[in-house]
């Protein structure tokens, strides 16, 4: 065989060589588990006033007959929800509180961006921040907000990509993630406040171009996250799930996925358990007041 031949010859056996190591190494890349949610319904929600919409967090209520939700605008609105056979019937407003700095002063600018809602067992209601990175709290609606100690990452990350998702787990503590953030290795990194301090006690891994806009723990115990993919002409969801241990993040799953326009933009998720024993996640969508648009509440069952 001519030289020429041997060394055409071994540049294939090296190239397929090469490419049968991708191969495996793609085959035994973990990837989550699929398990199916079920859709539960879906309810368009209407109001005149001119300070409705944008909405970016949301809390139900333990029986689902209410709800807690966040504007990015820094509103706080309650509202009680009616059904018919478990499904969304009627929304109710109940109350509307424009939010407050520490000194009292209405939110405004950058520092208006309000995006998580986490609300404790004590009713101590938390909320993240995009446009100036924070984690915020209040013990009423109408009271002055307390900031948390900021750690200097939080000033690093980039305008309109920060603190988009907060949870709170049944131990009290904060979990706070930013929407495009990326940690050097790629993945999402979390931030977790203890009651003293931030940590970052591990990432969770970014796929397929969806980015975090909505987080809870549920009743379950598990760690629940909301993403979003955004096209042209619409939006796609995603939601995943944890279990949070000792080790870090485990038994990854996706629980649905949505195709491209299905729903609106949404970005704010509770999970609970209705009166027949099943999970629910509840997810709203932020219209960003927008005519084109509408704000959405999407309900799931989901697998145990």
């Amino acid at each position: 065989m001519a030289a020429r031949s041997r060394r055409s010859l071994l540049i294939c056996l090296l190239l397929a060589s090469g490419l049968a190591a991708v191969a495996a190494y793609a085959a035994n890349r973990p990837r989550p588990r699929h398990e199916t949610a079920q859709f539960a319904g879906r309810y368009i929600w209407q109001e005149s006033q001119s300070w409705f919409g944008g909405f970016s967090g949301i809390n139900v209520s333990a029986d689902g007959s209410a709800m807690t939700v966040l504007s990015d605008r820094a509103r706080l609105v309650r509202a009680d929800i009616q059904r018919d056979r478990g499904t969304i019937s009627k929304v109710q407003l109940r109350s509307s509180q424009q939010l407050r700095t520490s000194t009292g002063r209405t939110l405004f600018g950058r520092v208006m961006d309000s995006e998580g809602l986490a609300i404790s067992a004590d009713g101590t209601v938390y909320i993240s921040f995009e446009g100036v990175p924070r984690v915020a709290y209040q013990r009423a609606d109408s009271a002055r907000a307390q900031v948390l100690p900021r750690p200097d990452a939080f000033d690093a990350m980039p305008l309109n990509k920060a603190l988009e998702a907060l949870a709170v787990d049944a131990q009290g503590r904060l979990y706070t993630l930013p929407e495009n953030a990326p940690n050097a290795a790629g993945d999402i990194p979390v931030w977790r406040w203890n009651g003293h301090r931030w940590s970052q006690p591990f990432a969770l891994p970014r796929r397929d171009g969806f980015l975090p806009v909505g987080a809870d723990f549920g009743p379950d115990g598990r760690f629940y996250l909301l993403e979003r993919s955004f096209m042209l002409i619409g939006f796609r969801s995603r939601l995943r799930r944890w279990d949070i241990t000792a080790q870090g993040p485990q038994n990854e799953v996706t629980l649905f996925q949505s195709a491209l326009g299905a729903y609106d933009n949404l970005e704010g998720l509770s999970v609970w358990r209705d009166a027949a024993d099943r999970l629910r996640a509840t997810m709203v969508s932020d219209d960003n007041f927008r005519s084109l648009q509408r704000t959405e509440l999407v309900e799931f069952f989901l697998p145990e």
